[in-house]
């Protein structure tokens, strides 16, 4: 069971890095309105700063991946430089996207815990430190595959103890969630989900508000709302977007939509263009 593809197929992803090498002194504020960041270090010390927060000091290989805008800053000293990567990552950029929604506002794994990312890592900065042809697509692509290999990392060792990420590493709750995933037209009930999960529909809900955060119905609105986002930016009239996500008309996706997001969803569009 694949349960990462439908958040790739539902969600664009792209990454642009912007700095490689080793860092001296204080860096520059990275903040975003729309992206989050991903930062690759490889070797020396490295001190995060944010507003507010006590400094957080990083002193072996580490991936520090911030899945939505957050202001942060970096410290270095000249003994101890970091060498690093540092890319702008949107997943789905002002979309209600489930899985960047629930994971915490840093997911920082030490490198020597997965071991399986180091090629990808070495591929990395060696593209990020050359000046061959085509570096920044390469560096941009290697960076969009790094984090997809760090998601499932994430999934496989279970590293994120909450939201959806979480209930994907649950054997029985991911065959539910999967499903709702990958047919979010279908008019899903609890008995349905229940069986699927191979539970009784009591325990199911309980399981899965524990595991989650939210109820499964809670949770499938979120999905289908963000669904239906990815579509009206594509340029798929209301209509048509609405039995796509499992509303039986424009007027019963809008209810909803306006409930869940505040406004309605032209009004939306015309806030959040591509």
């Amino acid at each position: 069971m694949d349960q990462l593809s439908p958040f790739f197929a539902r969600f664009a992803l792209s990454a642009r890095v912007f700095y490689s090498g080793q860092l001296c002194g204080i860096s520059s504020d990275h903040e975003s309105e729309r992206a989050g960041h991903l930062h690759v270090l490889r070797s020396g010390t490295l001190r995060i700063v944010r507003p507010g927060k006590p400094m957080q000091v990083i002193c072996e290989p580490s991936v520090l991946f911030y899945p939505r805008p957050m202001r942060h800053q970096f410290q270095a000293s000249e003994e101890d430089g970091p060498e690093l990567v540092c890319a702008q990552i949107e997943f789905g950029a002002g979309l209600l996207n489930p899985l960047v929604s629930s994971l915490p506002e840093l997911l920082l794994v030490p490198l020597a815990s997965m071991r399986e990312l180091a090629p990808t890592v070495e591929l990395l900065f060696a593209e990020a430190f050359g000046e061959r042809s085509g570096r920044q697509a390469a560096v941009d692509r290697l960076a969009e595959y790094f984090l997809v290999l760090l998601l499932r990392s994430a999934l496989d060792h279970q590293q994120v103890q909450a939201g959806v990420l979480s209930g994907l590493a649950d054997p029985r709750l991911s065959k539910a969630i999967t499903a709702m995933h990958e047919r979010p037209e279908h008019a899903w009930t609890l008995v349905e989900l229940a069986r699927l999960a191979g539970m009784s529909r009591p325990q199911f809900a309980a399981r899965f508000h524990e595991v989650v955060g939210a109820t499964p119905f809670d949770y499938l609105t979120d999905w289908r709302i963000g669904a239906a986002q990815a579509l009206l930016r594509k340029g798929e009239p209301l209509k048509m977007v609405a039995p796509a996500v499992g509303y039986a008309g424009s007027t019963a996706l809008s209810r909803v939509f306006s409930k869940r997001m505040g406004v309605a969803p032209m009004e939306w569009l015309a806030r959040n263009p591509v």
